[in-house]
């Protein structure tokens, strides 16, 4: 059961996530709301509970884990398909372990940002519904205020979830677990001749196209040990993360992961890494090491079609050629050596024209050496002119692909900062801005600026 909190507060809330299953987002401010959302009062048909799971953190088995801070209350229908409701920070749980269950307001504002900026950048992810806020201290690095956010999603079943029952020599249990997920989210595997085998086949596939899709936009999760990936292949558990800017593929964006093994350039085989984990686990139902192989056999295909489809997306491409890999690599290069702000540098490189340099400024000026740059724009300019691509055209479709806005970390930690001031005003502009991404958005362009000097010194890590 939820533990109360004092005198909670709204914070914020999604309209859209509110619709997905059927509430109404300017309702939820009310005293009653904010009391269930909170876990101060608990509504009469739910049955809230906590899942155990296991997994393996940083590579290490770590045992028992589940769901220390996170209650579920139940499902709610609505016209995107049931979606489970999950209190997170609403306090102890039998597997809270040395945790006080709770967790604080900045933590719970970045989760609840950042779930909804990645829906709206078209990433498969969970969703948050609803922030509200108490002034209960909870001791971390210092003393902050408590919060409680509800995220949303089909199913918080995760890898460690198999695991668990693996681990234990459960396999009753274990075989229990799969069938429930196969019979209610994945029912066309059900009559295959091995259904397991094709429920890892087909994780395994939804997994690599979100580590593309993580790669595409420049978000790194920070975290993705086996107990925070998705039986579903949605993002899940926000908590160190950050989006790109400066390019360094071999960026860190968790403070605490001192030896890089989450770093943007390894999230593509961690992922890989995490679906053997799975496979493991699942090789008593599988039957055979060589059926359980086959199954993963599809992951890196799979990462690098759709790897190579977000590319072409980025780039306006709209063929295919087989010198467009050294191509992409050398801009990669050019981004890395030029320390090249990553989603300026895509959203601007629609501005580029085929037959004329008048627009080249806006990109090149991202570049400390202009002229290492211009050289690979030629190599561009020869490609688009192999298709006969039409820069107006290549403009609207690369600016629906390529984001004007995402969630830095100091536009967050403005947003919280006052928010810790009890001003919620910017959580819900920022909200806003990142509902629509692709939008030029006239007057928001501050938005979308290089982050300050100060936000250099800025670090996420695991304590939240």
């Amino acid at each position: 059961m939820p533990t109360p909190l004092p005198a909670p507060y709204f914070v914020a809330a999604s309209a859209k996530a509110a619709a997905m299953v059927g509430l109404d987002a300017d309702e939820l401010a009310n005293d009653d709301l904010v009391a269930v959302f909170t876990g101060n009062k608990v509504p009469p048909r739910a049955k809230p509970l906590s899942a155990v799971y296991s997994g393996h953190q940083f590579g290490v088995w770590a045992g028992q884990l589940g769901d220390g801070r996170a209650i579920m209350l139940g499902e709610l229908k609505g016209p995107s398909g049931p979606m489970e409701l999950q209190l997170k920070g609403a306090g102890l749980t039998p597997y809270s372990r040395m945790g006080d269950g709770r967790a604080v307001l900045r933590s719970s504002i970045r989760e609840f940002l950042c779930s909804e900026a990645m829906a709206a950048l078209g990433v498969p992810t969970t969703r948050a519904l609803i922030v509200t806020g108490s002034d209960q201290g909870v001791l971390r690095e210092t003393v902050e205020s408590a919060a409680v956010v509800t995220r949303m999603a089909p199913s918080f079943v995760r890898f460690g979830s198999f695991e668990h029952w693996f681990y234990r020599d459960k396999p009753d249990e274990l075989r229990t677990l799969a069938d429930y997920v196969i019979q209610t989210f994945y029912p066309e595997l059900a009559d295959d001749a091995n259904p397991y085998k094709s429920l890892l086949t087909e994780v395994t596939r939804r997994t690599a196209h979100l580590m593309a899709h993580w790669q595409a936009v420049g978000f790194m999760h920070g975290v993705m040990n086996t107990d925070n990936m998705s039986i579903l292949g949605l993002t899940l558990d926000y908590g160190p993360f950050g989006f790109m800017e400066a390019f360094n593929s071999g960026h860190i964006c968790n403070h605490t992961d001192q030896q890089g093994r989450y770093s943007y350039a390894n999230q593509p085989q961690i992922g890989h890494w995490n679906c053997f984990a799975l496979g493991q686990a699942l090789l008593p139902l599988i039957g055979s090491v060589e059926d359980t192989e086959d199954a993963l056999e599809i992951y890196r295909p799979e990462f690098g079609r759709r790897m190579d489809e977000l590319l072409h997306a980025k780039l306006g491409l709209t063929t295919h050629s087989e010198d467009d890999s050294a191509l992409f690599d050398a801009m990669f290069k050019l981004m890395q050596d030029n320390h090249v702000d990553f989603t300026l540098f895509f959203r601007q490189l629609g501005k580029l024209r085929v037959d004329d340099l008048g627009n080249d400024a806006v990109i090149r000026d991202l570049f400390i050496d202009r002229v290492a740059f211009d050289i690979w724009a030629v190599a561009y300019r020869q490609r688009l002119r192999a298709e006969n691509s039409d820069d107006c055209v290549r403009k609207q479709e690369m600016d629906r692909t390529n984001p004007k806005f995402v969630l830095r970390n100091y536009l967050a930690q403005i947003a919280i900062e006052k928010a810790q001031q009890k001003d919620y005003s910017e959580v819900a502009r920022l909200l806003a801005v990142l509902e629509k991404p692709f939008d030029e958005q006239p007057g928001n362009e501050h938005y979308a600026a290089l982050p300050p000097d100060w936000a250099s010194h800025l670090e996420v890590s695991c304590s939240s």
